[in-house]
């Protein structure tokens, strides 16, 4: 029996557009796109297991060995630093993590700051970097209700369009990082499944690069 290419997916809009990336590279699955509540869709031809995860658990999938390759944001590559291999930044997912607050107000330098995140480490590293002494409010969900409700004076939160904080009377005032969707593959995998992630990795490559500088 073929030994097959194991794929994590995040779930949602980024997946779906980004098995369509697979799929131009030759790793079709239709059963994928499916309405269905199967968990695991494998097509011996193309060589591929596809599944659907969570997008915050795709690293810990392919870091321990679950999935051979995976599709995860940068964000969570910074957040959490899984040992595994960054293969291509694929040009998708596009966002920032950025520092946001009520409009006019921005960083009162007198006192500590008090900032809301979903992104502890990340905004740890990002404040200790410009010797800003802050309080860290770890939250799930929400973060934009912390400034507005007086628990945070700033959040640091992934920003795509700015409408949610503009609704809110929120601004963002600095940017933390570029973010969008990675290529990630498993140490081991990457050395005994070398041809077949190699392969993957140059197909994806032509159809990022037509559109911008890739970074690997």
């Amino acid at each position: 029996m073929r030994e097959l290419l194991k794929i994590a997916l995040p779930k949602g809009r980024l997946g779906e557009k980004v098995y369509g990336m697979f799929e131009k590279a030759g790793l079709r699955c239709p059963e994928v796109l499916d309405n269905t509540r199967k968990l695991i869709f494998e097509n011996e031809e193309a060589g591929v297991c596809y599944f659907w995860v969570k997008p915050s658990d795709v690293a810990i999938y392919v870091e321990r060995g679950a999935a051979d390759i995976g599709v995860v944001g940068k964000d969570v590559l910074m957040e959490y630093r899984p040992d595994l291999f960054e293969l291509l930044d694929l040009g998708v997912g596009v966002c920032r993590l950025a520092v946001a607050g009520r409009r006019g107000v921005g960083d009162r330098t007198g006192r500590t700051l008090r900032v809301a995140t979903k992104f502890p480490n990340v905004t740890r590293a990002y404040y200790a970097a410009r010797g800003r002494d802050i309080d860290i409010i770890k939250l799930n969900g929400s973060i934009e209700l912390a400034p507005i409700l007086g628990l945070s004076d700033v959040i640091v939160d992934i920003v795509e369009t700015g409408k949610t904080l503009l609704e809110n009377d929120l601004e963002p005032f600095e940017t933390v990082a570029p973010i969008s969707a990675r290529l990630v593959a498993n140490r081991s995998a990457y050395q005994f499944k070398n041809d077949a992630i190699v392969r993957v990795l140059q197909r994806l490559k032509e159809q990022v690069e037509p559109n911008r500088d890739t970074n690997y």
